[in-house]
Formats: structure tokens, C-alpha cells, sequence
């Protein structure tokens, strides 16, 4: 997502501190004082006007006085857990018999508590992206996120970030 926005003509705040390795390929785009959010909301100012990852823990701390367009990744919660479980197998810190059933309990109370805080938060604007529809509708799904910002992007740009051959994770 963060590749398709950039493309499309919107200025993405990155350090590039992360660099593009084997799990992602074409980069992270991310902004590595996002992480302090929690303790310096004041932060976010630097961000006005930008495009930011933010992970769904920090969506928490976003400050109230500023209007805010939230593009909320989707994706199954087994694919999540497969991918990190093929990120710490690279990495050489997976331990196969480690039970992940915690921590997806944990990250479904989690995203209960996000998707309420969402709902009631004024200022925010919530869209939701399906990780799969992008990959079989990149030109749709660019389209409406132009719908969705209110600005003028290059949507044919933005759907060729798609690259479908990067969807290694995929739960049979």
C-alpha cells in the first residue's frame, strides 16, 4: 500500500532506516519516530500532510485535534501468522514448537479494540483494504482510494506496484 500511495504521486514520510531485505523486497517506506507516538504525540505534526505507516498498536495514540484518513490494511490472521512465522525462520529465531495461539487470541482482542476505537474517534476516516482484493483488483482498489483522499493520484502508476509474485504466504 504504502508503495502504490507513493507512486501515485502523495509524499510519503520515510528515513529509510529499514531496508528493502528478503521478507519485503521492495521496501518499508516507514518513519521510524512514529514508535514514539505513545510518549510524544506531538510528533504527528511533522507528519501533516503525509503519508505514515502506522502500525495498529499506535493508532491508539493518535492525538485529537488534527483530521486524520485511516487506510486499514486487512488481512487473514493466518497469513499474518505465517508470514512472521517465515520472517523469524529466516532470521534463524523460529522455534517450531512454540504455541502461537495466545498471541492470535491476543491480536484478535486487539483489533476488536482498534476497530472500536476507530468507530468512535472524531476527526478519523476509516477505509478498509482487503490484502487479497488489492492483489486481483489493483486499478479498483487505486480508484477508490483516490475517492477516499480527495486527491488527484496516478492510479494506472499505483496499480503497477502490485506485484502478485511478492504473495508468498498464502494458507492453502
Amino acid at each position: 500500500m504504502m508503495q502504490m500511495l507513493a507512486a501515485g504521486g502523495l509524499p510519503v514520510l520515510s528515513d529509510g532506516e529499514r531496508k528493502a531485505d528478503a521478507d519485503n523486497p521492495k521496501g518499508y517506506l516507514e518513519w521510524e519516530r512514529i514508535k514514539q507516538l505513545p510518549k510524544d504525540p506531538s510528533i504527528i505534526a511533522e507528519a501533516e500532510g503525509k503519508v505514515v505507516k502506522v502500525i495498529s498498536q499506535l493508532l491508539l495514540s493518535l492525538p485529537e485535534g488534527h483530521e486524520y484518513r485511516v487506510i486499514f490494511m486487512q488481512r487473514p490472521l493466518p497469513e499474518v501468522m505465517k508470514s512472521q512465522e517465515e520472517m523469524l525462520r529466516r532470521r534463524g529465531t523460529y522455534d517450531p514448537a512454540a504455541d502461537t495461539s495466545p498471541i492470535e487470541q491476543a491480536f484478535q482482542r486487539h483489533l476488536i479494540e482498534v476497530n472500536k476505537w476507530l468507530a468512535g474517534k472524531p476527526g478519523v476516516q476509516v477505509m478498509r483494504v482487503h490484502y487479497h482484493r488489492v492483489l486481483r483488483e489493483a486499478k479498483t482498489v487505486a480508484e477508490e482510494l483516490v475517492q477516499f483522499l480527495g486527491v488527484s493520484l496516478d492510479v494506472a502508476s499505483m496499480a503497477q506496484q502490485v506485484d502478485g509474485a511478492l504473495y508468498r504466504n498464502r494458507m492453502k
